[in-house]
């Protein structure tokens, strides 16, 4: 019998003992993942922002030289994106779908948090009155994650605006909608049929916001949607959603 019960504790602290290896393995890989993207991104930043001190001509048409060097790097840059007070200071991609950039970075390198990406059915050039750009929510607070501030009314009130920079275009955006939602509702809609529709679009997003602003909206300005996962409301198909006027700058 006490042979027997020897025997059982061992093999319940061997267990006990995968579990612990198996579950920091885990984590250490999890976290060696954050600093990998950390650094990624920080490199993506510094290439931007030297370019971004110089005088630029800003021709029609031509895209602008604050890109030249992260378009070296993968020329499915289309966009930059520059949030105070979050880790939200990131290039933007686009792909011929909304699927491959989910597990990517702007290197095209496989990670577990992806990019920062415009809707695939958006042009930079011919633009939508409503880009939708889609980001991870990881939890080291890094991509997405930082649109969740805007839940809290202080950090809304005093971070009203953001900027969005295109190809050929800088914006100061302007934010007059956050919700939180799910799938089943629209919000990521990009084209309207007719003024008519677009003017239905921006009514319901505004009522299902949080906070009523006093932003001048309407059908004649072109507006942006930043998309993340919303686990708390529902594991799949939660979303949090940051909605802007896009005023060019």
């Amino acid at each position: 019998m006490k042979r027997g019960k020897r025997l059982r504790q061992r093999m319940l602290t061997i267990v006990c003992l995968g579990v612990l290896i198996y579950s920091g393995t885990a984590i250490g890989l999890e976290l060696f993942g954050y600093y990998q993207n950390r650094q990624v991104l920080a490199k993506a930043q510094t290439m931007y922002e030297q370019e971004e001190v110089t005088n630029e001509k800003r021709e029609s048409g031509k895209i602008r030289t604050s890109f030249d060097e992260l378009r070296k790097v993968n020329d499915d840059i289309v966009g930059w994106i520059n949030m105070k007070d979050t880790m939200i200071q990131y290039p933007i991609v686009q792909s011929h779908d909304n699927a491959y950039y989910l597990t990517r970075n702007y290197l095209k390198n496989d990670t577990r948090a992806g990019s920062i990406f415009m809707d695939y059915r958006n042009d930079v050039v011919q633009e939508s009155p409503n880009t939708v750009v889609y980001g991870h929510r990881m939890r080291d607070g890094s991509m997405f994650a930082g649109l969740t501030n805007y839940l809290k009314k202080d950090f809304f009130h005093d971070h009203r605006t953001f900027q969005y920079d295109t190809l050929y275009q800088s914006y100061e955006a302007e934010i007059f909608a956050v919700y939180e939602t799910t799938v089943d509702f629209d919000y990521i809609q990009t084209d309207f049929r007719d003024l008519g529709e677009y003017a239905h679009y921006l009514q319901a997003v505004r009522k299902k916001s949080i906070y009523q602003t006093k932003t001048d909206v309407s059908t004649d300005d072109l507006i942006i949607t930043l998309s993340t996962c919303d686990h708390v409301l529902a594991p799949k198909s939660g979303r949090l959603v940051v909605q802007a006027k896009l005023k060019k700058v």
